[in-house]
C-alpha cells in the first residue's frame, strides 16, 4: 500500500502521463510582458511610489486611496474577477484558478500604471529653494571679503526666471541680529556661523558657510511672521531697488532695467507683490521700458500696477500710472476708453489740487531707505 502511494506521488511530481492536461493550463511569460515584469516587485514598487506621490486636493487623495484599496484577484484566495468574466471558464477551456491569476495580474498592472500616471500628472508642492551657486573673494581698498551669490528657485515646476542676490557675511550677520531683536523666540535655537580669526578665505570655510547660509534662509522662510517682515524682505530686494533707482537717475536705462527686473522676480518669489515697493518696481520697469522703446512691455507693467491700484483712488502713483498707460495705449493703438474715464473722474474730484508729477519724476524723487 505504501509503495503504491509513493509510486503515485512520484508520478504526480514528475508529471508523467499528464502532459496534455498541464499543457492546457500552462502560460508563456511572453504572453503578458508587462505583468511578468511588475509582479515580482509589486510590493517594493508600490512602497516607493507611495513615498514620493504628492497631491494638492482631497479629491485626488480619495482617488489615490481608491486605487490602492481595489481588491486584486488572487487564485489561492478565490478573489473577485474582472466584471464580465466567468469563474468556471467552461468556454475557454482554462482552469478557474489560472484565469483568476491572469485577470489579477492584468488588474495589478493597470493599478500600477494608474499610480504612475497620477504621479506624473499631479502637481508637486511648491516651495522656495535657496542655493549658493558661486562665491568670490573681493578685495577693496581697506577690506577683503567673500561675496556669496544666492539663487532663489521656485520648486514644484520649471522655474524659467530664477532670481539672485549677492551678499557678504556681514549682510547675513546683520539680518540675523535684526531678526533676533524682533523675533527672539523664533530664533532662540538658531545657531549662526561665527566669525573666525583665521582661515576665513579657505575653501573649506567658504563651503561650510555656503551650506549654513542656505539652511539659515530656508529656516527663516519657513516661519510665517518672519517671512512677511520688512526686515526679511528688504534683505533680498532693497539693495536692488536702490541700485536701480540710481541707475535710472543716471540715465543708464539698460542696466537699470536688469536691476528692476531682478527686484521684481525677488518680490514675486517672496510673495511681496502687494507692497509699495512692488508698485515702485513696476514704475521703474515702465519708465525704463518706455525709454528703451519697449512699449508693449511698459504697457503691461502699467496694466499690472493699475490692477493693484484699482481700489486706491488716493494713491500718489495712480494718476502718473494712468497718464503713462494712456500715452502707451495711444502709441500701440490699443483701447484706452476705460483709462480715460478713470483719469477724468480723478481729475474732476481733485480739480483744485496741483498737477501731479509724471511717473518718471515721481520715481526719481521717491526716497528709499
Amino acid at each position: 500500500m505504501a509503495s503504491h502511494l509513493l509510486h503515485r506521488l512520484r508520478h504526480a511530481l514528475t508529471g508523467e502521463g499528464d502532459q496534455e492536461g498541464l499543457a492546457g493550463c500552462s502560460l508563456e511569460v511572453d504572453d503578458f510582458p508587462e505583468s511578468s515584469e511588475l509582479e515580482d516587485d509589486t510590493e517594493g514598487l508600490s512602497t516607493r511610489l507611495s513615498g514620493t506621490l504628492s497631491f494638492t486636493s482631497n479629491e485626488e487623495d480619495g482617488e489615490m486611496e481608491e486605487v490602492q484599496n481595489t481588491p486584486v484577484a488572487r487564485p489561492e484566495a478565490g478573489g473577485p474577477l474582472e466584471p464580465g468574466t466567468r469563474g468556471d471558464a467552461t468556454n475557454s477551456g482554462e482552469p478557474s484558478s489560472t484565469l483568476a491569476e491572469h485577470r489579477g495580474s492584468n488588474m495589478l498592472t493597470r493599478q500600477l500604471q494608474e499610480l504612475w500616471r497620477k504621479s506624473r500628472s499631479s502637481l508637486l508642492p511648491q516651495r522656495l529653494l535657496f542655493e549658493v551657486t558661486s562665491t568670490s573673494v573681493v578685495s577693496e581698498r581697506n577690506s577683503k571679503y567673500v561675496l556669496y551669490t544666492v539663487y532663489l528657485i521656485q520648486t514644484g515646476h520649471f522655474d524659467r526666471a530664477p532670481a539672485m542676490i549677492a551678499r557678504r557675511y556681514s549682510d547675513f550677520e546683520r539680518l540675523h541680529r535684526c531678526l533676533r531683536h524682533h523675533f527672539s523666540s523664533d530664533l532662540a535655537s538658531v545657531s549662526f556661523p561665527r566669525k573666525r580669526l583665521r582661515h576665513n578665505f579657505a575653501a573649506k570655510t567658504i563651503a561650510k558657510r555656503s551650506r549654513a547660509f542656505e539652511q539659515f534662509l530656508a529656516h527663516l522662510h519657513s516661519l510665517p511672521e518672519i517671512r512677511r517682515s520688512a526686515e526679511y524682505l528688504e534683505f533680498f530686494f532693497l539693495r536692488d531697488l536702490q541700485g536701480a533707482q540710481q541707475l535710472t537717475c543716471s540715465g543708464k536705462y539698460q542696466e537699470a532695467l536688469l536691476a528692476w527686473t531682478n527686484a521684481r522676480r525677488l518680490q514675486d518669489k517672496l510673495g511681496a507683490c502687494h507692497s509699495g515697493h512692488f508698485l515702485l518696481t513696476l514704475a521703474g520697469l515702465a519708465v525704463c521700458q518706455q525709454e528703451l522703446a519697449q512699449f508693449g512691455a511698459a504697457h503691461a507693467s502699467c496694466e499690472q500696477a493699475l490692477q493693484l491700484l484699482e481700489a486706491q483712488d488716493r494713491h500718489p502713483l495712480l494718476v502718473p500710472f494712468l497718464q503713462t498707460h494712456l500715452h502707451l495705449a495711444w502709441l500701440l493703438g490699443l483701447d484706452k476708453g476705460r483709462a480715460e474715464a478713470w483719469l477724468r473722474d480723478l481729475q474732476e474730484a481733485s480739480r483744485a489740487g496741483p498737477q501731479p508729477p509724471s511717473l518718471k519724476e515721481l520715481l526719481l524723487k521717491h526716497p528709499l531707505p
